[in-house]
């Protein structure tokens, strides 16, 4: 790109890449007036007007008479260096086409619009005809803000009045109302503010990435520290010194439900709250973030894997918080890895990454291990805190009903907490009622009509929902193979099913449920996580979604039901994951003053990895886990690429699928094996056939150059779908 020109005159050949899905950018003339490099413009592409970014100089080969203009350039500021730059590496190493990777990068509405106008409400100059407390709350609100504008909405809620008051206010110029743009900056934060106290391991850890950030050269550290030991404290002082450095920063988050609390901390830490950047987030704000990131209007953006995305002006900083969860690995479309692009963007702007985490993931680890990450490690909990004891419960020797899945020692263990006014959690990695809806009568078990996957009975839906393609109908009174009624029973427990035990068992107890699908807004489910830290619940059950950074002061005791889930299974990563969501998951015991407990029923007490989880070795199990590895050649110690194929034809799949296993020539050259096709776990999702091909490569090896050479030999006719994984996380 640096012999690129900045400048294309009008009439020149202009190389504009879009966001449909063609093979890359398209020839055009540029408009009257020239185009920069970069400009996001609209172009004529058939009978439409489409948006684009001038990519560069056209591509040439075909008769220029016949190329059409650009009709307009858009008045957003150009798409820097560094953000195509990173586009065209990210979608190299993806093997995804750079169309979906521009599809990433404008993920906001009508960028090119000019920003529209909202109504907003200051303090006027008069005086009311009459003083009510309604109108006292509405004047003191504005001035607490000192002059800052608020809408209605803002003002009325601050005020805690409705909207009318306010609008009565404003006719006796008590209140002015003014037009404000939609698109404006947020407000600044204060690096300067002073932090928390730190210990000795935080003070030192944070001055180390104080000075990483300020030497304006990329590097990666690796924070490492047990659950409650303060990472959080401690990157805040890079993201202080990022920001006294006059740089942008970004946090991305796993879960949205994190935000919440986080928000407030930052805002404790800088005296304002920073841009938050996920799904939850509305159309208008989306776009504002997109354009504040992009002309320096916003410092600090909170965010899911998607931010990473943003048009930053100066990135300085980039935090990956709980930087081993599998949320950061987007599994459809472009199939990336959060963690992994940030680490790209970040070399490419002179940036530094935390990754930070209780339990990081092998890869991280043996790149800190290998010197390629700078590794700091807070080893105690913060104040007076304290690790929870860990204890199995071997349930080989518990005689438990068919329909019980809480022990004995386990529910006594819960009594104590309740009657002390502690809170204990109740976990289960599993979804809704029951996993498995079969008929007594016949052994039929209900599955999705467009999957091979079993229908899963959520009880508070009244319906049975489908994991794979949320699918969802009615529970059945009869059943669908035999006619029978009322022999469908629900078999194995889910955590509302758990919920349903837990509230027979502990009838005086406040129970809270949470899981992603009991939700309908990100609002609720973040409305619930502060009742709870409250101390609005006695027991909680939960998914893993509690494992995710959340901090329960009254919680003390942490019950896992079934400790052996994740075990089960050939995935490679079988092991890391369940050292890491045991780990985490005890680590929300005992987080303030009063020592907690985590008990793991398990019937695998000798199991590797349920010792290791015991004994708190970590090292030990991440050594053990690493000679494995290494020994089978595969990830971080050899590369892997999935292949998924899929169609409504099953034959026409498995037909391309051992096309691919016959040559595989261009794999073979750098010594890669090729498995499969075999079909994928869950056959079938959304009424299409999905076939699954797996390659293991040397680590070093051109895996993508040979991959796209491979895969290239095929064109994909009717409605065969292919799509390549590099380094994939799930095989499914």
């Amino acid at each position: 790109m640096n012999d690129t020109p900045s400048h294309f005159p009008e009439g020149a050949r202009v190389a504009v890449l879009t966001t449909q899905p063609l093979d890359g950018p398209l020839d055009y003339l540029a408009p009257e007036g020239g185009v920069m490099i970069g400009a996001f413009v609209e172009a004529p592409l058939g009978p439409r007007k489409v948006m684009g970014v001038v990519w560069g100089p056209g591509l040439g080969g075909f008769d220029a008479s016949k190329l059409r203009r650009v009709s307009a350039v858009l008045d957003v500021p150009p798409m820097r260096d560094e953000m195509r730059a990173f586009l065209e590496k990210a979608g190299a190493y993806t093997l995804t086409p750079l169309p979906a990777m521009l599809r990433l990068a404008t993920r906001a509405p009508a960028l090119g619009q000019p920003p529209s106008k909202r109504k907003v409400y200051r303090r006027g100059t008069g005086r009311p005809d009459r003083e009510t407390g309604a109108r006292a709350r509405v004047m003191a609100a504005l001035d607490e803000m000192g002059g800052l504008a608020l809408t209605l909405s803002e003002l009325s809620q601050m005020a805690g009045v409705t909207s009318s008051v306010v609008k009565g206010l404003v006719k006796q110029g008590v209140v002015a109302e003014e037009e404000s743009p939609r698109d404006t900056p947020y407000p600044r934060l204060d690096p300067a503010l002073p932090s928390k106290p730190l210990a000795e391991d935080q003070a030192e850890a944070a001055e180390v990435l104080r000075n990483a950030v300020a030497s304006g050269r990329y590097g990666t550290t690796l924070l490492k520290g047990v659950t409650g030991s303060g990472k959080t404290e401690v990157y805040l002082e890079a993201v202080a010194a990022c920001l006294a450095k006059g740089r942008q920063a970004l946090v991305l988050l796993p879960e949205i439900a994190l935000s919440a609390e986080f928000l407030t901390r930052v805002e404790a830490r800088f005296g304002a709250k920073p841009a938050e950047w996920h799904s939850g987030v509305t159309q208008t704000e989306r776009r504002r973030i997109w354009h504040m990131v992009g002309s320096g209007g916003a410092q600090l953006v909170v965010g899911a894997r998607s931010a990473l995305f943003l048009p930053f002006q100066d990135l300085g900083l980039v935090v990956v918080d709980e930087e081993h969860d599998s949320s950061y690995k987007q599994e459809e479309g472009a199939l990336y890895n959060a963690r992994d692009m940030a680490v790209l963007r970040a070399s490419i702007t002179d940036a530094q990454v935390v990754l930070a985490s209780a339990t990081p993931s092998l890869e991280s680890w043996a790149n800190a291990e290998a010197g390629k990450y700078r590794r700091l490690t807070l080893t105690s909990r913060f104040g007076t805190a304290a690790l929870p004891e860990m204890k199995s419960l071997d349930m080989r020797g518990e005689d438990l009903p068919a329909d019980r899945w809480i022990s004995e020692p386990l529910a006594a263990a819960a009594r104590r907490r309740i009657e002390n006014g502690e809170q204990a959690l109740l976990f289960l990695n599993r979804r809704g009622y029951a996993p498995v809806t079969i008929c007594r009568a016949c052994g039929h078990q209900i599955g999705c009509k467009h999957c091979d996957a079993r229908m899963v009975e959520h009880r508070f839906l009244k319906r049975l929902v489908c994991h794979q393609c949320g699918e969802t109908e009615p529970r059945p009174e009869v059943c669908p193979s035999c006619d029978v009624e009322g022999k469908l029973a629900a078999v194995g427990p889910g955590v509302e099913r758990l919920a349903e035990e837990a509230r027979a068992r502990f009838p005086e107890a406040r129970i809270a449920v949470l899981s992603s699908d009991m939700y309908t807004t990100a609002r609720q489910l973040k409305a619930e996580i502060a009742s709870i830290a409250e101390g609005g619940a006695d027991i909680i059950v939960g998914t893993q979604l509690v494992a995710k950074g959340h901090n329960f002061p009254l919680l003390t005791l942490v019950g896992v039901i079934d400790a052996d889930l994740g075990l089960q299974g050939s995935d490679l990563r079988a092991a890391e994951r369940t050292f890491q969501l045991m780990r985490q998951v005890a680590g929300r015991a005992g987080r303030a003053e009063k020592p907690g407990v985590a008990l793991l029923q398990t019937y695998q007490p000798d199991h590797p990895v349920i010792r290791a989880i015991l004994s708190g070795d970590e090292e030990g199990f991440w050594r053990a886990e690493a000679r494995e590895r290494e020994a089978a050649g595969v990830p971080p110690y050899g590369r892997m690429a999935g292949i998924i194929l899929s169609s409504e034809d099953v034959q026409k799949v498995f037909d391309l699928g051992n096309a691919l296993a016959r040559n595989a020539g261009a794999l073979r050259r750098i010594g890669a094996d090729v498995y499969g096709p075999a079909p994928a776990p869950i056959a079938r999702v959304r009424g299409r056939h999905r076939v699954r091909l797996l390659v293991k490569a040397p680590k070093g090896s051109a895996l993508q150059a040979a991959v796209a050479d491979w895969v290239g030999q095929f064109r994909l006719k009717g409605d065969l779908r292919l799509a390549v994984d590099i380094d994939p996380q799930s095989f499914f």
